[in-house]
C-alpha cells in the first residue's frame, strides 16, 4: 500500500498565504538564478495550521551553496515574519543542494520528505524524481533512529531552563519527536504514515496499550502547559529510554 501524498491543489489557509508570498519574494531576490525550488512542510502544508501557534516550515533547494549570505537572508525572513505576521509563530528554513536531494543515497531522507511531507511552491518539483513509498522499517529508522540524540540534547535544555517559558519550548519539541518516533516504531506493522503527533501517539497505542499513561503525558507536554521540570525529566528518562531500546531491538531483528 502506497503512502498518501499531500494534495498540492488544495489552497493554503488564508492566514499563512501572505507570509508565504513574502518569503518566496525574499528567496527569489536573495538567491536569483541559484534558487532551484521551494517546498512547504508541516501543518501549513497539511492545511491544519493554527493561527498564532503554528510555524511556517520550508525547504529551500539551491543549485550551489550560498553560505556567504545564508545567515543574512534567513535572519531577514525571520525578522519580517516577526514584525509583520503575528498570526505565524515563526519561520523555519532547511536548505539543501539539488545534488544532495536528487541522489539515490537520499531516497529515505530527502526523497521521502519531499514526496510525502511537502508541497512544492516554486520551481521544478524534485519529488517527481522519486516513486511512491510504502511503509517500511527503512523509512522509520532513517527518520527516528536519532531519538537517543534528541533525548540527550533536549534533556539538557530542560535541565538548564530557569523559567517556565524556557521550559515549555524544549518540552514541546521533544514531546512531538517522541510521539512521532513512537508511531514510527510500529509503522512497518501498521502500514500507514501519520505526521500529526497526537495521531501518532493514538495509533501507537493500538500496539502498546500499556503505554497509555506515557502517551497521555506526552500530549500534556505538547499542549504547551508548563510542567514541573522533575516530572518532564522523569518521563524522558523512563519512556524515552524504553523507546530507544525498542528501536535497537527492532533494528537488530529486522536489520
Amino acid at each position: 500500500m502506497s503512502l498518501p501524498v499531500i494534495d498540492p491543489k488544495q489552497p493554503f489557509q488564508v492566514e499563512f498565504e501572505p507570509l508565504l508570498r513574502e518569503v518566496l519574494a525574499c528567496l527569489k531576490g536573495g538567491l536569483g538564478s541559484n534558487l532551484h525550488s521551494v517546498y512547504v512542510y508541516g501543518s501549513v502544508a497539511r492545511k491544519t495550521a493554527i493561527a498564532g501557534k503554528s510555524n511556517l516550515d520550508m525547504v529551500v533547494v539551491t543549485k550551489s551553496s550560498f553560505e556567504h549570505n545564508r545567515a543574512t537572508l534567513v535572519n531577514t525572513i525571520k525578522w519580517r515574519a516577526k514584525q509583520g505576521y503575528p498570526q505565524v509563530k515563526g519561520v523555519s528554513i532547511r536548505t539543501a543542494l539539488v545534488s544532495e536531494v536528487a541522489n539515490l543515497d537520499s531516497i529515505f531522507t530527502w526523497g521521502f520528505m519531499l514526496k510525502h511531507c511537502c508541497v512544492c511552491v516554486y520551481g521544478d518539483d524534485l519529488s517527481d524524481c522519486f516513486g511512491d513509498y510504502e511503509p517500511s522499517w527503512e523509512i522509520a529508522k532513517h527518520w527516528n533512529m536519532d531519538v537517543e540524540e534528541w533525548l540527550s540534547v533536549y534533556r539538557s535544555k530542560i535541565v538548564q531552563a530557569n523559567t517556565g517559558e524556557e521550559l515549555v519550548g524544549p518540552q514541546m519539541v521533544i514531546a512531538k519527536k517522541l510521539l512521532r518516533a513512537s508511531y514510527s516504531l510500529v509503522m512497518y506493522r501498521d502500514k500507514r504514515w501519520f505526521d500529526d503527533p497526537l495521531e501518532c501517539g493514538e495509533m501507537f497505542l493500538k500496539y502498546h496499550p500499556e503505554k497509555q499513561l506515557e502517551i497521555e503525558r506526552l500530549g500534556i507536554l505538547l499542549s504547551g502547559r508548563a510542567i514541573p521540570k522533575r516530572s518532564v525529566i522523569g518521563l524522558l528518562d523512563s519512556f524515552g529510554n524504553w523507546l530507544v531500546q525498542q528501536y535497537q531491538k527492532t533494528e537488530f531483528r529486522i536489520g
